[in-house]
């Protein structure tokens, strides 16, 4: 017995526990910046937001202790088990919960709040994995994708209930484990030009094109889609001369219209793209039912589902909350508004300029400490350490995070089992998710939706749900060979 917990320690990646712990103690120290004022100086002191966020940080510790000391198996045998628990509290939060800035998703346990979101995250990465390594599992039947999908949706649509929806795109992360576990690159290529489509959808909004009635997001995303049948085509085809003939035929008609429309009549040319699009559909049925060849009935699947996709995203963004839409137009130029919702994005990239390439210190920010960025120690951490710690200090944690995410990468490709491999890409997944986003809306380059940065922002829920992430690959990972 002995010897066997003595090979099990030698199997544990103490190289991730290191990063790990360099995390937690940079995030500290940040929170102790962040949350520095003049009148309180002592770190320790349990009432500050630093002496909080210890206790959380030794809490986490001991629960990654107990995480390494379960047997590995446990996670697998008892996965299903931990996500419908998870599932049945997101659901009881959503109608207990007291309304906190606008949301139901916290739950009071006297001086103690914790968001369910956080832990839902690990319990779904735990179904996912032990529903994809059950035996004769393959990707590529539609019943197992309903269920992959439903698994996916359920916590999801429960957290945007609780007006969480920033929690809850956190869930599109797990496509990129589905794609590593074969899911065809033609889907990852469509969820890809959804978001191309929102985004120019909603950007060229309320542009014309010159001449024209015509709407210019409008009419840019149905173009795209028009060419992007005819390319995919081409690709899972290989009829290289169709494709070229429809994308000439194509361009060919709507430049004509555009023509018409700006030299003889004005009129919305939109029409006529609809037009074409619809005779690319005809024709790739018509193909189908000749050739009995699925790729052109899912070729015009996919014309149809982009062009529904366009018009439904728009009318859900004009059904958006009004903060949510002045969100999304500030992260894409279409407003300033820095007196409003963008007042934390500005302050925050003023906060990282003025630190220039070395920073101006340990707790001698005076963005942060002037209180200029609003929730500084939680969302808009890492404005902190650009400020304090400079152009350096800040690219030396994207190192640190980066160099964690390549290495959970390295031991989710050593796993033995498919449940391993599934979960710690999952792992990898979330982690990647929240830093791109967090970083991003703190640079301003994506939309303000409300993501903590792991390990590092304030707050004992985001802290336990990323430790207890983590610590079951580790576990996992450890017991590969045991």
């Amino acid at each position: 017995m002995v010897s066997g917990r003595q090979s099990f320690w030698k199997q544990v990646d103490w190289f991730s526990i290191l990063l790990y712990l360099i995390l937690i103690v940079v995030g500290w120290l940040t929170v102790c910046g962040a949350s520095y004022s003049y009148e309180t100086t002592d770190f320790f002191d349990f009432s500050t937001r630093a002496g909080k966020q210890l206790v959380w940080i030794f809490c986490s510790f001991g629960i990654a202790f107990i995480l390494m000391m379960l047997d590995d198996d446990l996670y697998e045998v008892f996965a299903y088990l931990i996500y419908v628990a998870l599932i049945v509290l997101l659901i009881v939060t959503l109608f207990i919960a007291p309304e906190t800035k606008g949301s139901r998703s916290w739950l009071n346990f006297g001086p103690v709040s914790l968001q369910p979101a956080e832990f839902a995250k690990f319990a779904t990465a735990l179904a996912l994995s032990k529903f994809m390594s059950t035996y004769g599992f393959t990707i590529r039947s539609w019943k197992n994708a309903l269920i992959i999908a439903g698994l996916i949706l359920a916590p999801m649509v429960i957290i945007v209930m609780q007006q969480e929806t920033g929690s809850a795109l956190v869930y599109a992360s797990f496509l990129l484990v589905i794609y590593r576990m074969g899911m065809p690159g033609s889907i990852l290529f469509s969820g890809l030009c959804a978001v191309l489509y929102f985004i120019v959808g909603i950007r060229f909004n309320g542009e014309l094109v010159e001449g024209t009635t015509s709407v210019l997001g409008t009419f840019t995303v149905i173009l795209l889609i028009q060419l992007f049948t005819c390319v995919m085509l081409w690709v899972y085809t290989s009829r290289w001369k169709l494709s070229l003939q429809m994308i000439g035929g194509s361009l060919l008609v709507i430049g004509l219209a555009y023509a018409f429309s700006r030299y003889v009549v004005a009129f919305d040319i939109v029409y006529v793209e609809w037009a074409v699009v619809l005779a690319t559909v005809l024709y790739m049925l018509f193909l189908f039912l000749r050739e009995r060849k699925y790729t052109f009935l899912l070729l015009a699947l996919f014309a149809v589902l982009s062009v529904s996709f366009l018009y439904a995203s728009n009318y859900l963004f004009d059904h958006f909350k009004p903060y949510q839409q002045a969100r999304i137009q500030v992260a894409l130029g279409l407003k300033e508004d820095l007196s409003g919702v963008g007042y934390n994005v500005n302050q925050s990239k003023i906060a990282i300029g003025s630190g220039g390439l070395f920073g101006k210190g340990f707790l001698n920010g005076t963005q942060t400490k002037l209180k200029y960025v609003p929730e500084q120690d939680t969302d808009f951490i890492f404005c902190t350490i650009g400020e304090e710690q400079g152009f350096l200090g800040a690219s030396s944690v994207l190192i640190i995070f980066l160099a964690l995410i390549w290495r959970l990468i390295v031991l989710a490709e050593r796993q033995s089992s498919a449940f391993g491999l599934v979960y710690g890409y999952s792992v990898v997944s979330i982690l990647l998710f929240h830093l791109f986003v967090n970083i991003g809306m703190v640079l301003g380059i994506t939309p303000v939706i409300g993501i903590p940065l792991p390990f590092f922002s304030y707050g004992g829920s985001s802290l336990w749900g990323f430790t207890i992430l983590l610590f079951i690959f580790l576990r996992i990972d450890a017991g590969r060979k045991v």
